[in-house]
């Protein structure tokens, strides 16, 4: 059962009826609460709690209130009782539910064995329970369901691994034998100097983006089409199992995979290539789309520095030009020495010469010049690999241009031609812009239209760029880059009401056109009646209509806030940033959520406790395995904690980790001295890191290469989901992925952002989703209205410089049921966040459906800067949740300080992991935190000391107290003295 309840769900699922309180007959005390919360609890889940902590003390509490007793009565409830066994009987009874007997746990077996179509173990546990449920049976105990669920799970998976294996063919089988024979331990390089294609080869990331880069990732993706793996087969297995088994494989050494049996080696590393295939199809277009920006800027670069050491600048030059037209109009007959040379010396004029000449078509020229040797001498090596293993398709014929260009390149590409005629069978219009037709387009002495063929090349290179990075060309067995229809949910049609139901939004396009209609109206004509009376805000008819807001007023300062610190370090001093992991674990439970990849594991799980403890820290502070394995007074070795790291600690692990620690944040957290949380700010921060993968890249505001984190933050501290992303990376992505991927009980109804993290098809999908987009706009003078109609901007007289034209309601009604299908698939997850909104972007303006987006983004946006303008509070509450950030990202550098707080990794896996297990330690001092300084609030004598300044001014995550450095002991048993 979830832990956090609102008030409507309480009033929904907990309130009794008149017949259900006549079953509590003359009950009191806590047999009254305890029979009253184990009724709710089985009408809800079906099933009977295992144990107290498996109910939410919400729920007892409101259920008390509705009885009339203690809440804390529950405590003297025993789930061991004769009452308890009676009430159990009583509540089976009125439910018409019976207990599960042993040939009900056969026949359930049998349903698994037929109908599972997964490995998870915690979607086939829904499953029994849903199945039980309408079967009106009570759960088995917790043993005997786990050993259905194993046995389930077995029988799927042996089944699964003999089909696969079945479909192989003995030259497949004899291609997987050679990535995993001995020799491939060494991994020696062959005869040519390159790298033997081995299984420890196909599973390195890539380096940095260059041309052997690429050259490495074709190799490897020409290796594992030599396969020729069966695909069909894969398609029919849930994408979260098959991510299982390539962990399973990722997390072996290359003799633990050749110790199984024979079904099962095969079948795990066919799955393993199967999906690496797709990553490699990933990794090369990634570094085409680099390498051809790369050539372009590094061009471009060249020619300006070039002309800039060419060229003087020359003041007045249109000045200089003027006397030189007078000179010459007044002397027609005079020599160009006896009347130009006189007032302007040679040198002058070959400056201006020059400075004139780098704005005509010579300046693109040139550029093309440099990107023909680059291309020409150097990475042209990579395409006629990079053609053969790519095979690109569009579902736009608008794009078939670019497709037959490149059939052009690929059956010219080893034809000794130089230049190619233009004619009906070369494509030039969608493929050569038009600006760049006179700089690259000359003519023979023959007079046939040519271009050079590496010219050409690099043209379709840059249009193909153009459209990979939009998905409206696609690559075949991509994943980031496959065919976008596939990111759309398939059965959209059939469950059309369902999905329209799941977003709250309206089936018809009219009723939701004037939903927004309304509050346009609205909104528009409250914030023209009151803006003469808000001195804050200005409007001008400046530059055709300029706004001017005024900064608000500090706020005052907090008079206790420096005082409950210093009392939590008198009572809490000096805390060690180990000891807060270990006692959040203890408190939580997290570290049960570490699962091996393994099929199984024989190690103490005390033991494997204390050493994910010490793995986490080590990771999440950035000191490394060994430093802890040194510094530690624990008898555990490296190896050993290298062991532990390979098969528990995984990006899906950590994030259920983290996950129960914020709900456990959530649940302990008092609204008393917290307050309600519905609201999170989400903002990046850049940290330094290696730069020989794809990952990271430089900088332009910070300086220096590194990746971004993408922080969500609520308004109390506490980070809900994190990201890594590369510099230039969409910022509105990550934050709609944030509010929708979260996975904790946390509902986010407001996200706040800065400028980077909103735009017009942000506000317009934040609207389909349900929550509001408030950010804080650096360019608010400039900001316009849009009007829902024309007629509409005659009742709007004060605000009238900042309104602009109507909205395009008939592109939003022709496009509503795509707007909603696209929506079902950022909520769905049936791709990539990013991936879905690469096709809304300036590069792809004509997609129909992004353009109705950008309509309703900016009706959605004018209804938020009229409310934005007209509450100075508003203002105020975005400025502050966005200072949270802010101060969760100064605490990063606290904790992250290993070796300068730079990511000392260039495998994206490390990385992740690094920046997962910083969020896991920093969510444990917040939780830790929250519980030291709610002790201190509940004493008398700080009880009525708190004003609403110190209230507003407090938060957990506060670390004076805490030592993350020094040696590292752990004892499992010492505990920090805190009242749970």
């Amino acid at each position: 059962m979830k832990r956090s309840w609102t008030i409507e769900e309480l009033v929904d699922k907990f309130i009794f009826s008149s017949k259900e309180l006549e079953l509590l007959g003359n009950k009191t005390s806590h047999t009254r609460l305890g029979f009253a919360v184990l009724f709710k609890f089985f009408q809800l889940e079906g099933q009977f709690p295992s144990q107290k902590m498996d109910i939410p003390n919400t729920i007892i509490t409101f259920i008390a209130k509705q009885l009339k007793v203690k809440s804390s009565c529950f405590q003297s409830y025993k789930l061991n009782s004769r009452s308890y066994r009676y009430h159990k009987k009583l509540i089976r009874e009125y439910f018409g539910f019976r207990e599960t007997t042993v040939q009900d746990s056969q026949k359930l077996s049998e349903w698994l064995h037929q109908n599972i179509a997964c490995y998870d173990d915690k979607k086939v546990k829904i499953a029994i329970q849903k199945r039980l449920k309408n079967l009106k049976l009570e759960p088995p105990s917790t043993e005997r369901m786990d050993r259905i669920i194993s046995s389930a799970i077995k029988t799927y998976e042996n089944n699964l691994f003999k089909d696969i294996n079945n479909s192989l063919s003995s030259e497949t089988r004899i291609h997987i034998d050679e990535f995993v024979k001995e020799l491939s331990i060494s991994e020696g390089d062959d005869s040519t100097g390159e790298k033997n294609i081995t299984l420890n080869f196909l599973r390195s990331d890539p380096g940095r983006i260059c041309l052997k880069t690429t050259l490495d990732e074709l190799r490897k993706l020409k290796a594992l089409k030599k396969l020729k793996i069966p695909s069909k087969i894969f398609y029919t297995i849930p994408s979260s199992t098959l991510k299982k088994y390539k962990q399973r494989i990722s997390s072996e050494l290359l003799s633990e995979i050749r110790r199984h049996p024979s079904a099962t080696k095969y079948s795990l590393l066919v799955i393993f290539f199967w999906l690496r295939q797709r990553e490699i199809t990933d990794n090369i277009v990634e570094l085409l789309i680099a390498i051809i920006h790369k050539i372009d800027s590094k061009a471009v670069r060249k020619v300006e520095r070039s002309s800039i050491k060419q060229v003087k600048k020359i003041y007045d030059k249109y000045g200089i030009l003027k006397n030189l037209a007078e000179l010459s109009l007044n002397n027609p007959e005079g020599l160009i020495k006896d009347v130009i040379y006189p007032n302007f010396n040679e040198e002058m004029l070959n400056n201006l010469v020059n400075e004139i000449g780098m704005n005509n078509n010579s300046f693109q020229k040139e550029v093309y010049s440099f990107m023909k040797n680059s291309y020409s001498m150097h990475y042209r090596r990579m395409l006629p690999e990079l053609l053969e293993l790519l095979e690109f398709k569009s579902n736009n014929s608008m794009h078939k241009p670019v497709l037959d260009a490149i059939k052009v390149i690929k059956n010219e590409i080893k034809q000794s031609v130089k230049e190619l005629i233009i004619n009906e069978k070369l494509p030039i219009e969608g493929v050569i812009k038009p600006k760049l037709k006179n700089v690259l387009i000359k003519k023979d002495c023959l007079g046939n239209e040519i271009i050079e063929k590496a010219n050409y090349e690099i043209c379709v290179l840059q249009a193909l760029r153009d459209k990979l990075r939009c998905k409206e060309i696609w690559v075949v067995k991509a994943d980031k880059y496959r065919n976008p229809e596939e990111d759309l949910p398939d059965n959209f049609e059939d469950k059309r009401a369902e999905y329209y139901e799941d977003l709250n939004q309206p089936t018809n396009a009219d009723v939701f056109i004037n939903q927004v209609k309304e509050s346009m109206y609205s909104v528009l004509l409250k914030f023209n009646s009151t803006i003469t009376m808000n001195p804050k805000v200005n409007i001008s008819n400046y530059k055709g209509g300029r706004i001017k807001l005024s900064p608000s007023e500090p706020q005052k300062s907090p008079k206790n806030i420096s005082a409950l610190k210093s009392e939590i370090m008198q009572n809490w001093p000096i805390i060690n940033l180990l000891d807060i992991l270990k006692e959040t674990d203890f408190l939580t439970n997290f570290t049960d959520y570490f699962e091996s990849a393994a099929v199984r594991e024989n190690l103490n799980r005390d033991i494997i406790r204390r050493r994910l403890l010490l793995i986490l820290f080590a990771l999440g502070t950035n000191t490394g395995l060994k430093r802890i394995a040194k510094a530690s007074n624990d008898p555990e070795s490296f190896d050993e904690l290298r062991y532990i790291k390979r098969k528990f600690i995984n990006k899906d692990n950590l994030r259920v980790a983290i996950t129960t620690v914020v709900n456990a944040i959530l649940e302990k957290r008092l609204d008393s001295i917290w307050g309600e949380g519905t609201s999170c700010a989400s903002d990046s921060k850049k940290f330094g890191a290696w730069d020989q993968n794809l990952m990271t890249e430089w900088h332009i505001r910070y300086r220096g290469r590194g990746v971004m984190i993408y922080w969500h933050v609520e308004k109390n501290s506490t980070c809900i989901y994190s990201q890594l992303k590369s510099c230039s990376s969409s910022e509105v992505a990550a934050m709609i992925e944030g509010v929708l991927k979260h996975c904790t009980e946390m509902k986010v109804d407001k996200n706040y952002v800065d400028t980077h993290g909103q735009s017009e098809v942000a506000f317009a999908f934040s609207y389909l989703l349900n929550f509001s987009l408030m950010p804080r706009i650096k360019g608010i003078n400039k900001q316009k209205l849009y009007l829902p109609s024309n007629a509409f901007k005659e009742k709007l007289t004060n605000i009238e410089p900042i309104l602009t034209r109507q909205i395009n309601w008939n592109l939003i009604r022709e496009q509503y049921d795509q707007m909603i299908k696209y929506t079902t698939a950022l909520k769905l997850g049936t791709a990539e966040t990013e991936a879905i909104l690469k096709r809304f972007t300036q590069s792809n303006i004509q997609h129909p459906t992004y353009r109705a987006l950008k309509e309703l983004g900016k009706a959605v946006k004018t209804i938020f800067l009229c409310e934005y303008l007209m509450s100075e509070d508003l203002r105020i509450e975005i400025n502050e949740g966005l200072n949270v950030v802010e101060n969760w990202n100064s605490a990063n550098s606290f904790i992250f300080y290993g070796k300068s707080g730079e990511i000392q990794s260039n495998n994206l896996e490390e990385q992740e992991l690094s920046v997962l297990c910083l969020h896991l330690l920093q969510n444990c001092l917040v939780y830790m935190n929250t519980l030291m300084i709610q002790e201190v609030l509940s004493r008398p004598e700080w009880q009525n000391r708190m004003t609403v300044e110190d209230y507003r001014a407090l938060t957990p995550l506060i670390y004076q107290h805490v030592n993350p450095y020094g040696k590292f002991d752990l004892d499992m048993n010492e505990r920090i003295p805190i009242k749970s």
